[in-house]
């Protein structure tokens, strides 16, 4: 049974969609997978956050396309491919990598991944898997910011009652 023109423009307008709202998307190689192994995966996935879906190479790219920011990943469009899409930039790679631990295996191989729009390569898995998210991001930069803050809150309250006997000694040398 084939596929209708009206099915394709319907599973394009959802990749299209799923695209423009998760910045991490990750294109694999299901190939030498089984039914139980997949499911595994998808479970692995789901639970990270992560949508896996096994995708036709032509739709994927129009869906990319539609998109707009994604030229770089057309030449890994060939061969079986599943996308993985999510928000967290390092949420599939991490859940893979579970998946191959679990499994005592390779695969499935990661062909390409496009993350806030920078390209990472089929062997960047490890690379991906330690990527922070935003969160994570914007938690460091409160901390750097607020740490010199609660040094000098701190170095005051430890020394408060010394600065406290210079300034009045200061005070009354200026006085007499």
């Amino acid at each position: 049974m084939s596929v209708t023109k009206a099915q394709k423009e319907a599973v394009v307008a959802l990749l299209t969609e799923k695209l423009a709202d998760k910045p991490s998307v990750y294109v694999t190689d299901y190939k030498g997978l089984n039914v139980e192994e997949v499911s595994q995966l998808r479970q692995i996935l789901r639970e990270a956050g992560v949508e896996y879906r096994v995708v036709k190479n032509t739709l994927l790219k129009r869906a990319m396309e539609n998109t707009g920011g994604y030229d770089e990943a057309f030449d890994y469009l060939n061969g079986p491919t599943a996308v993985a899409i999510s928000v967290q930039p390092n949420a599939a790679a991490k859940a893979i990598k579970v998946f191959r631990k679990k499994s005592n295996q390779s695969l499935p191989e990661l062909k390409a991944a496009i993350v806030d729009g920078a390209l990472f390569k089929g062997n960047q898995l490890d690379e991906l898997a330690t990527l922070k998210g935003k969160e994570e991001l914007l938690g460091e930069v409160v901390t750097l910011l607020l740490s010199p803050i609660q040094n000098v809150a701190s170095a005051i309250e430890s020394q408060g009652s010394n600065l406290l006997a210079i300034l009045e000694s200061l005070q009354n040398r200026v006085e007499a």
